[in-house]
């Protein structure tokens, strides 16, 4: 796995944008993300459709290297931890969490993070909340349109559409504008959006190997 990296500033506050699905806030020594969908195969393999768990555990090995290579001392989850409540994933999860104790977990809450008191606990949160704000910034799962602080988000799952002289490709990425930051969704188990995206955006589109400004 390649690490790619892009610098960006955000009011006063530094980000490296990564090709892995994932940035890290310097300010803050935060490991931001979105949209991981934990329990997604899970939830189908219990509806009858076979999907194999290797998906699931890829994501979580990305995590875990680019928790080594940055070595944050907050993990910022912005919405959709989880897909369908709790099944086999999630406790898979926790396992795999304990290895990083000494990381403060932080979820602002998305539509699909439908959290019981069991399920709270089992999953030990530093921090759940709708938002999480400074100064300058806000993070919340879906946009805001009447908030008039510079929003972090998700929820939206943005892709980029290239078209080559063969075909149409389409890739996963970030968008910037002058009041947002949308974030890419970690799990590569999820589509693309390519059309519900803001306007007037700097588009940061990766692969496997690179990140690129468009």
């Amino acid at each position: 796995m390649k690490i790619s990296t892009k610098n960006i500033k955000i009011k006063s506050q530094n980000f490296v944008l990564t090709n892995q699905r994932a940035m890290f806030w310097e300010e803050e020594k935060a490991l931001v993300l979105s949209d991981l969908h934990i329990g997604k195969t899970a939830h189908f393999r219990k509806n009858g459709i076979a999907l194999a768990n290797q998906v699931f555990e890829s994501d979580l090995q990305r995590l875990s290297v680019l928790i080594e290579y940055f070595q944050p001392e907050k993990f910022i989850v912005v919405g959709d931890l989880l897909h369908a409540g709790d099944n086999s994933e999630v406790a898979e999860f926790c396992t795999w969490k304990e290895q990083f104790l000494e990381v403060k977990f932080y979820l602002i809450e998305g539509n699909h993070d439908r959290i019981s008191k069991a399920l709270d606990k089992k999953l030990c949160l530093d921090f759940k909340a709708e938002k999480f704000e400074n100064e300058e910034l806000i993070f919340i799962h879906d946009f805001d349109r009447k908030e008039k602080k510079f929003q972090i988000s998700g929820h939206i799952h943005p892709g980029f559409v290239i078209n080559s002289a063969v075909k149409k490709i389409k890739l996963p990425c970030f968008v910037v504008t002058e009041n947002r930051l949308l974030l890419p969704a970690f799990s590569e188990f999820t589509g693309l959006d390519t059309k519900n995206l803001p306007k007037n955006g700097k588009f940061y589109v990766f692969t496997d190997a690179e990140i690129y400004e468009i």
